[in-house]
């Protein structure tokens, strides 16, 4: 839905430049298969047995190297006490291990450690690598994550093989210069490795692979890139960051906000308020919070009341971002309800939405810290606003003039309308704890392939939803039309071109888009894009010498684009209690 001027005003042509931004490279294209019947078969009941094993081991405290047969007991125990199906004994078993040898792992240096990756990661009909005796040689192509797990594995001074079971890693850990051993395998092979293991007492986790069949196969990548990491000079890998996201979410309950921000008096205020404590993730304070844990000494003092109110702040900056971008995009739903302007009329919710700005810069102000902090933080907010206005007046400008926008384009928008505002809860966090300048600069990095990436999973989640608020609905710039009208040609693309000018409905022609997309694998390469960002997001933190900030940093990414507890249990969990109850 394009926005109409008012009567009166010409609606004129505005020429608009996007500045473009690239990845360095394009991330692998992610291989889409099921897991064994051995493995639990969705990754949010993955990563919940992963986490609730932590807790587990934490409370058993088994003490490594064990004998298979311990480990065995010690997951049936933990399979008893949370219901889970018995085909799943030998996934738990290695992840417990995993979890008994964790701390060990992290106090060896990386340049003691030896990483092990099998042949049958690699795009096996098109991989141009040879293999010798000593495994793969991988030609770095980038059709699987081979490389970058072998060139960031490498940088930070691991021995790396790209085999299985060969004799050199035997002869290595007998000559003393491996100490520990960091593996992905397939179940069956960890089995059979785990008494040579234990005989030689080498701290050693193994991330399963997904399939065992030897070729093509699949892995929670992200698990593997948290154990190459794994340091014992970053501080926060034992924060439980769901414990911090939920200590965040209490922040905004009536109380607690009342207690924060003072009671509301005016009915401004208190419609302002009830939109505080409408639904929301609160990634955005929850990005404050995690940077400015990461960069204290200890972990177990209480919040600071500074650091409640600059998360409120931040929240008051998005959710007023919200009630303007609503009335601008004409959307009548946010949060399953009405929004602001619907239930009030347009010019309360303007007035609103600026006060929730003023509200954020009071309660900054008000922070107990030294001046020139404050100051800081002020500076970091403004600038965080002027470039989210920047991005969304790119919308609204080319809105007057609608055409074709490239994907490129579209990511520009991306960049400009998202980026700032994760910069700017990233910045205050670090400014409130004291960090420096070039951390700052980091996390501009850092935040802005982050947003990309965040903006383009919205984007899919939009293709994939019936909501007629929608980007694609409404016709706002979605990567899936730009990439779709890219690749259409004759009759399609006149087509695709009249739905950019808003001469055809999206919603009209819907089943012909949607048919074009998944023929033209349109929605694949856009979620690789999702993928290259979130890698490059993690690349930036490459030179920040921060190991806690960094580390946190690199699971906060894991933790916003694989969080399981958007929406209820996931299905294995809903139809285990469904069974039981």
């Amino acid at each position: 839905m394009s926005i109409k001027p008012p009567r009166g005003i010409k609606r004129e042509k505005t020429m608009i430049s996007f500045p473009i931004i690239n990845p360095n490279r394009l991330a692998p294209v992610a291989r889409l298969r099921a897991p064994q019947e051995k493995i639990p078969q969705e990754r949010c009941v993955r990563d919940q047995i992963k986490r609730q094993i932590e807790r587990f081991v934490l409370a058993q405290n088994p003490v490594p190297p064990m004998p298979m047969e311990e480990i065995r007991e010690y997951a049936k125990a933990f399979m008893r006490h949370y219901q889970l199906d018995e085909i799943y004994q030998d996934y738990v078993a290695v992840l417990i291990n995993n979890e008994a040898w964790r701390d060990t792992l992290a106090s060896i240096p990386f340049e003691r450690r030896l990483l092990l990756l099998p042949k049958c990661l690699r795009d096996e009909r098109r991989c141009p690598a040879p293999i010798d005796e000593f495994g793969l040689l991988c030609k770095q192509c980038g059709l699987c994550n081979i490389r970058d797990l072998e060139e960031e594995a490498q940088q930070l001074g691991y021995a790396v093989l790209v085999a299985e079971g060969s004799a050199l890693v035997t002869n290595m850990i007998q000559a003393s210069k491996i100490e520990a051993i960091v593996g992905v395998s397939c179940l069956n092979v960890l089995e059979r490795s785990f008494p040579y293991m234990e005989a030689a007492a080498i701290p050693g986790i193994a991330i399963p692979l997904l399939q065992d069949n030897c070729a093509d196969c699949t892995v929670d990548l992200d698990w593997v890139w948290d154990i190459i990491h794994l340091t014992s000079e970053d501080k926060t890998y034992r924060l439980d960051l769901d414990a911090i996201k939920e200590e965040v979410h209490s922040w905004f309950g009536p109380e607690m906000l009342a207690e924060i921000m003072g009671r509301p008096e005016s009915e401004t205020e208190r419609i302002a308020r009830g939109w505080m404590l409408a639904n929301g993730k609160r990634w955005r304070p929850y990005l404050t919070v995690c940077t400015y844990k990461a960069l204290q000494d200890q972990f177990d003092i209480p919040y600071p009341n500074d650091l409640r109110k600059i998360a409120a702040a931040v929240e008051c900056f998005h959710k007023a971002s919200l009630i303007h971008d609503d009335i601008e995009d004409g959307d009548a739903i946010r949060y399953g309800e009405e929004t602001v302007h619907e239930k009030y009329g347009v010019p309360i919710a303007l007035n609103v939405g600026d006060f929730l700005v003023g509200e954020g810069y009071r309660l900054l102000a008000e922070c107990q810290t030294l001046p020139e902090i404050t100051t800081q933080m002020i500076q970091a907010a403004a600038r965080g606003h002027r470039r989210l206005c920047q991005g969304q007046g790119l919308e609204l400008c080319w809105s007057r003039n609608p055409k074709p926008l490239s994907s490129p384009e579209v990511i520009e928008i991306f960049r400009q309308k998202t980026a700032p505002a994760f910069e700017a809860a990233l910045r205050l966090g670090a400014i409130h704890a004291g960090a420096n300048q070039e951390i700052g600069d980091i996390l501009s990095r850092y935040s802005e392939a982050l947003g990309v990436a965040y903006q383009i999973r919205d984007d899919l989640d939009d293709w994939s939803s019936a909501d007629s608020s929608s980007d694609v609905s409404q016709m706002r710039p979605s990567l899936i039309l730009a990439m779709a009208c890219e690749q259409a040609r004759s009759d399609m693309k006149e087509l695709m071109q009249s739905v950019w000018q808003n001469k055809i409905s999206p919603n009209d022609i819907k089943d012909q888009i949607q048919d074009f997309v998944v023929r033209k694998k349109i929605d694949i390469r856009a979620q690789r894009l999702k993928e290259t960002y979130k890698e490059e997001a993690i690349q930036a933190l490459r030179v920040l010498n921060h190991a806690g900030l960094k580390g946190l940093l690199r699971r906060v990414v894991v933790k916003i684009f694989n969080d399981i507890k958007i929406e209820g249990w996931c299905s294995e969990f809903e139809n285990r209690n469904a069974a039981s109850g």
